[in-house]
């Protein structure tokens, strides 16, 4: 959900629909912001088994601070339809362009490599792809079907983009039957024009909703950033908002600007109010939120699942 710094390329390079953005004043990290790494044979063995398949993950395309923590315990969010996005959001950092055709072998490739690794639930995301006629949904189904196949055992947790209009994409996805369903609203609506300006938000929130009346067992998550210049009785409206779509599950993290050419950060939100947050967003009725500066979509995905059946079954 959230990107960080990455230091890898300068944003311009990487970044070149960006680079006629002026440059922001950067915010002195806070000491709740710092990530411990955790490097180790695990995370070597994580990343080649990546590589050998010739796969993609958000993880490193979007910079996340966790991914020494999750890829030392073999976590690892694919990211499906290649590393290029048909969108320019403010606040991500995937390369934009026009991206390659699909690779037909993907959703194979990603099943073996899930298999290889052993991971009991897995995270699926992709970039924006509405240079298809179905936004992708097909290889989103393909993939969760192949997945099925080669690690039976294994959940699944898709991120999706909003196929905005993309007629019957939801319905394709949901067909596959995933056992958690997750689209991001990533901000505030009055924010939506500056930072995720292809986007609609009452679109997004349908589709939460679509999902969730299409198969009503299917779990179904959001996520949010804070730090952007929201304003707190925005962040209640949206959780009332998702709410009323009936999503179970609620994330809230800390935007981490990748590079000068993004979004400035507006302020570090401080660990208290993240959890005061959270407080607010179970008495709401979410079945589980989780909320931290370094709080992302995918972080700690299996044990979330676990406590999301529980929660479930203790509702």
């Amino acid at each position: 959900m959230v990107t960080v710094l990455d230091t890898r390329t300068k944003g311009a390079a990487r970044h070149p629909e960006k680079a006629a953005r002026p440059d922001s004043v950067r915010l002195p990290r806070p000491d709740w912001m710092r990530v411990k790494l955790s490097p180790g044979p695990v995370v070597a063995e994580t990343r080649n088994i990546v590589r050998e398949h010739g796969l993609t993950t958000v993880c490193e395309e979007a910079g996340c601070p966790n991914l020494s923590e999750c890829w030392s315990q073999r976590h690892a969010t694919m990211m499906i339809m290649g590393d290029t996005c048909t969108r320019a959001c403010a606040f991500c950092n995937v390369r934009t362009g026009m991206p390659r055709p699909l690779d037909p072998e993907e959703p194979a490739k990603v099943a073996s490599a899930v298999a290889k690794l052993g991971l009991r639930h897995v995270v699926i995301t992709s970039v924006d792809r509405d240079d298809l006629a179905d936004g992708g949904a097909e290889h989103f189904a393909r993939t969760i079907g192949e997945l099925r196949r080669a690690a039976p055992a294994t959940t699944v947790e898709i991120l999706t983009p909003d196929f905005l209009r993309k007629d019957g994409a939801i319905a394709t996805v949901m067909a596959a039957r995933p056992d958690v369903f997750n689209h991001n609203l990533e901000t505030v609506p009055s924010l939506y024009l500056s930072i995720r300006p292809g986007a609609r938000y009452f679109h997004s929130l349908r589709l939460l909703q679509q999902a969730k009346e299409i198969d009503p067992t299917t779990f179904t998550k959001s996520g949010i950033m804070l730090g952007l210049g929201e304003k707190r009785e925005e962040v209640l409206q949206v959780m009332d908002d998702l709410r009323a779509a009936d999503v179970d599950f609620l994330t809230i993290g800390q935007y981490l600007q990748p590079t000068p050419k993004h979004a400035p950060i507006a302020r570090f939100v401080p660990p208290d109010e993240f959890d005061s947050y959270r407080r607010i967003g179970m008495a709401k009725g979410f079945l589980l939120v989780a909320s931290s500066p370094l709080t992302r979509s995918s972080h700690h995905a299996d044990a979330d699942f676990a406590r999301l059946k529980s929660a479930r079954g203790a509702s």
